[in-house]
């Protein structure tokens, strides 16, 4: 029986967008039905392979979206959000090959059912664009977004403190503003796919702070106080509001956590 890190990193190590998706829907259906052995006897890339496009860069060189209003505006916004959810899919698959056998099978089960959904999520955007004329790939991308992966490969709770607890939490604060844009031009369909993936961003987000907390206690420290010291740590960027207080807390992320580290 082939082992669950193994069926992982094959996934990692898919370029193809689409493919992606499909090894990771495969490889979490396959972990759910008992199919893969926990065996950890592969080793998880210090980064998987992606496609020749996008071109990826820096977040300096990255060009102005435009007006939303435009026609460029609408697919660079699409094409953004398309490139964050496909990240999320290794982030999430590298978070269960890397982590698991340390972390025990829900841990695998969590993370696995979270690179399922930024699968579909990636799915759903990449139709969005086509719809648009355009497709993933046709514009640029942020280069950062595997930065936090990459240095918090020895550190579980350093992992699960910046990408779940902060990256993804991030997108808890801006979902909303985005969608209420969508809907108030008239997008319904594009409106329906963000309720959507804010609705699992939230439970993705709550995955990662459950297991954040069974961190803190098996090295017995204070979870906020923990929390901070290692988003100081290895974040490199800013928590700035506004927050969506209601949707965090709906995640296990109080204000007791974030509120001392944001400017």
């Amino acid at each position: 029986m082939q082992s669950v890190a193994e069926t992982i990193r094959a996934a990692l190590m898919t370029a193809d967008p689409r493919a992606k998706c499909f090894a990771a829907r495969d490889v979490t259906r396959r972990w759910r039905k008992g199919q893969l052995a926990w065996r950890f006897d592969a080793a998880m890339p210090d980064q998987p392979a992606w496609p020749t496009a996008p071109e990826l860069l820096p977040p300096t060189q990255m060009p102005r979206r435009g007006k939303f209003g435009s026609d460029r505006g609408r697919i660079a916004l699409w094409h953004s959000l398309a490139h964050i959810e496909f990240v999320a899919i290794d982030l999430a698959l590298d978070m269960a090959g890397r982590f698991g056998e340390e972390m025990g099978e829900e841990f695998v089960s969590d993370f696995l059912y979270v690179a399922a959904d930024e699968a579909m999520h990636f799915a759903l955007l990449a139709r969005k664009l086509e719809r648009l004329g355009s497709f993933y790939g046709a514009l640029p991308a942020h280069a950062g977004l595997w930065e936090a992966a990459y240095s918090t490969r020895h550190d579980v709770a350093a992992r699960l403190a910046v990408v779940p607890m902060v990256l993804e939490a991030r997108g808890l604060d801006v979902t909303p503003a985005t969608l209420e844009r969508v809907s108030a031009a008239g997008d319904e369909h594009g409106a329906k796919i963000l309720s959507r993936i804010l609705d699992d961003e939230i439970r993705h987000v709550a995955f990662g702070t459950k297991h954040f907390l069974k961190c803190a206690e098996n090295a017995e420290k204070p979870a906020e106080s923990m929390w901070q010291e290692l988003v100081r740590t290895h974040f490199r960027g800013a928590l700035k509001p506004p927050f969506n207080d209601s949707a965090r807390l709906a995640a296990g992320l109080s204000r007791e956590f974030y509120e001392k580290v944001a400017l």
